[in-house]
């Protein structure tokens, strides 16, 4: 979408420029950008709220030390080896480095907003910052509005997490919205019915809503109704299944491993089902203190966290893969904004949304390990093929089968899906 500013100094130049004739090239057509099409149906998206360093992660530098005095920038972790010759992860990945050629580490994304987690959460989310004037829809409630859900048995868009307006339906409305939990086995609140009623009941409460000229239609409430409609269908027993993870071998829960694991391989059943998009977070429960936000002495048990999101997110592509699934599951890997090399004065890090990385496996693309480049010294700054957030988001989207660059509207107002994003073409065959 261009900017007032932007338009009105494009429009001088044009005033400026002389007139030319019919045949002009400044008068051709631009030249058409090739959209790639992906045939991904699902789309996990694993959320590392509060800022994974990608420097201990997937993008290693030279070594470094928070512990000396004084302390030494760099990686906390040593680097090994990923099956992707030249691709290193840090040793705290050892799982996931063996699938590393069903993933692309994306090392070139890179925003703005290093100081609020907030607005960078939202960014990460929508594609765009915070406007006064409108309401962005996240990522999920885009895929919901543009693919709909697999079956009309389920969602479209679950969370399993604690919903904000970063992950919520914009403009778009509450019908693109999502349908939130955090407990893997009880599974949405609301979604039982209220205890004591007899099956009379509550066929009786379910024909008073639907009534064409009843209560709720009068009151202007249809679309209450609706969502009341959708609840009752959703909290029967074929979708409330999906909840029941003890159904799966006692083998697989184990390698999943622990709340995250099992969320992750909910949230493959949920794709099963036909719910097109699910969020994971993965910073419910800190079991290092303070989640992503490696601050201070957060930064001395991160290896836990990321030991964690190494074990389930390398059981989620196998899974995905035996089942002959993982070409139709994009799963992608999110966060707010990277750290950087240096660490503070209690051994934690800051924030650094110059350059940092985000994660895409399977989804049906053409991976490579690792993707752009920040600067050889200490991943400052974006070296080679940078990405911004639209990229991003402009990659999941063709990906999954929907044109980035497609007009939606809010008020009558043309808004593109992303802010200008170009899908990372080399992922695509």
């Amino acid at each position: 979408m261009m900017k007032r500013r932007n338009f009105l100094t494009r429009s001088a130049a044009l005033a400026a420029a002389p007139i030319v004739g019919a045949g002009s090239p400044l008068l051709a057509a631009p030249t058409p950008v090739h959209i790639p099409k992906g045939k991904a149906e699902h789309c996990i998206f694993i959320w590392l709220g509060g800022g994974m360093c990608q420097l201990d992660t997937f993008d290693p530098k030279r070594r470094g030390n928070p512990r000396s005095a004084p302390k030494v920038a760099g990686s906390d972790y040593t680097s090994i080896d990923t099956v992707v010759p030249g691709v290193k992860f840090t040793e705290h990945l050892s799982r996931t480095a063996k699938v590393a050629d069903r993933l692309t580490a994306i090392r070139s994304v890179n925003h703005s907003v290093i100081d609020d987690h907030a607005f960078a959460t939202n960014i990460v989310h929508t594609g765009r910052m915070i406007s006064g004037t409108i309401t962005y829809p996240s990522i999920g409630s885009l895929v919901a509005h543009q693919r709909g859900a697999a079956s009309e048995d389920v969602p479209a868009y679950m969370l399993i997490g604690y919903p904000n307006v970063s992950r919520g339906p914009g403009y778009l409305g509450p019908s693109y919205s999502n349908v939130y939990l955090t407990d893997t086995e009880s599974g949405p609140a609301g979604f039982t019915q209220p205890e004591g009623l007899s099956a009379t009941q509550i066929e009786r409460r379910q024909r008073f809503a639907a009534m064409a000229g009843g209560p709720t239609k009068e009151m202007g409430l249809a679309r209450y109704a609706e969502i009341q409609e959708q609840a009752r269908r959703w909290a029967g027993a074929d979708f409330m299944r999906n909840f029941k993870l003890d159904e799966e071998p006692a083998a697989l829960r184990e390698e999943y491993g622990g709340e995250f694991g099992q969320r992750c391989l909910l949230a493959r059943r949920l794709t099963q089902s036909g719910v097109r998009f699910v969020e994971v977070s993965h910073n419910l429960n800190f079991i290092n203190g303070t989640g992503w936000d490696t601050h201070f002495e957060g930064q001395l048990n991160q290896h836990v966290l990321i030991q964690e999101l190494d074990t389930a997110l390398a059981a989620l592509i196998r899974d995905l893969e035996k089942k002959g699934l993982l070409d139709k599951t994009l799963i992608a890997t999110g966060t707010e904004f990277g750290r950087p090399a240096e660490f503070d004065n209690r051994g934690g890090r800051g924030h650094q949304g110059s350059a940092f990385s985000l994660v895409l496996a399977g989804g049906g693309l053409n991976h490579c390990g690792a993707y752009g480049a920040s600067d050889d010294h200490l991943g400052k700054e974006v070296a080679e093929n940078p990405v911004s957030v639209p990229d991003f988001h402009a990659t999941m989207f063709a990906a999954l089968g929907i044109d980035p660059t497609k007009e939606l509207f809010d008020s009558g107002r043309p808004i593109p899906i992303t802010d200008g994003g170009n899908p990372i073409t080399a992922l695509f065959g």
